[in-house]
């Protein structure tokens, strides 16, 4: 097996998929619009700004060296001396600075022009309808083609989108955060209100807000957050970036209220950001009563709902 040192490995990581492709396989590439290109063999994998997107996997990377392990199959080794091999024999033609293509910019997918899919398998998920046109209308949901994926869109404070993540609604489980997310911007509800209720995922987001609405308890004046997911290694564990830079552009926020899931990783979790914070906040744990998230907890609550109305109609 041969070896690689750690500059060679640094040197295959540097060079970007368009770059590779137009240089070493040219008949692959197929330009869509713009900057934006696919592969022949994957119409789906789109390339844009050194980032690139297998959307019908859920998979990407801002890399050669990634495309050629996670699509290509090829071991790391192998990826590295595909690569290094190539630039040998013929060194690659940038058509600019790599660093520029290697910036953190969001590859994200094509808006449908219906949300209907969206909207169906969302209110399959129990999510009330108005609170999933409320997010269609504010552009923080849509549709994507052609996969008619439900994406969920974070914007930094200049309005600008930095952060996707996607939840497939067909029967495959397909969810992950779109190639160039930014996690300090994701998905949130950005209203006023000092406490600031914080989630691991959209839709469990949506789920609460739904069970709020069903409760008749108003939550338009209250901020809600969601982590795109939570990271936990023992005793290492940082508070997630997107709660971080939230609480750094908002000192209005006096309390935060942890809806974390009812698993090891969510209960970690959430004992580590109320350590790590207790000092400066007044940290609530709320997990839901019932099921792992708060979807469950809203499906069960229907399914008992729907039980009871059954058996008074007898």
């Amino acid at each position: 097996m041969p070896f690689y040192t750690n500059e060679e490995i640094e040197k295959a990581r540097e060079m970007d998929l368009l770059t590779y492709l137009r240089n070493y396989e040219p008949f692959e590439l197929v330009k869509v619009h713009g900057n934006t290109y696919c592969t022949r063999e994957h119409d789906s994998l789109k390339i844009s700004n050194g980032k690139w997107m297998w959307w019908s996997k859920g998979i990407g990377g801002a890399s050669a060296l990634d495309y050629l392990i996670k699509v290509k199959g090829e071991s790391f080794t192998d990826a590295v001396g595909k690569i290094l091999g190539k630039e040998g024999n013929s060194p690659p033609i940038f058509s600019s600075k790599p660093k520029e293509l290697s910036s953190k910019r969001l590859l994200l997918p094509d808006k449908s022009e219906s949300t209907d899919t969206v909207t169906t398998y969302l209110t399959k998920r129990g999510i009330d309808k108005e609170i999933i046109e409320d997010c269609i209308k504010d552009g923080i949901l849509y549709e994507s083609l052609p996969y008619h994926n439900c994406i969920f869109v974070g914007f930094d404070e200049a309005g600008v989108e930095r952060f996707a993540s996607f939840r497939g609604t067909g029967e495959e489980k397909l969810m992950g955060d779109a190639a160039g997310s930014d996690k300090r911007y994701s998905f949130r509800l950005n209203r006023p209100g000092s406490i600031l209720h914080v989630f691991e995922s959209p839709i469990d987001l949506l789920s609460y807000l739904t069970l709020r609405k069903k409760k008749n308890e108003d939550s338009h004046e209250e901020p809600m957050l969601s982590l795109g997911g939570i990271f936990f290694s023992g005793s290492k564990y940082k508070t997630p970036a997107a709660l971080s830079n939230f609480l750094e552009s908002r000192e209005d926020i006096k309390r935060i209220a942890l809806h974390l899931d009812n698993d090891f990783a969510g209960r970690s979790a959430s004992l580590a950001i109320q350590n790590a914070l207790k000092d400066r906040y007044e940290v609530l744990d709320e997990p839901p009563r019932f099921g792992k998230d708060y979807n469950e907890e809203l499906l069960i609550r229907l399914q008992r709902e729907a039980e009871r109305k059954k058996r008074y109609e007898r």
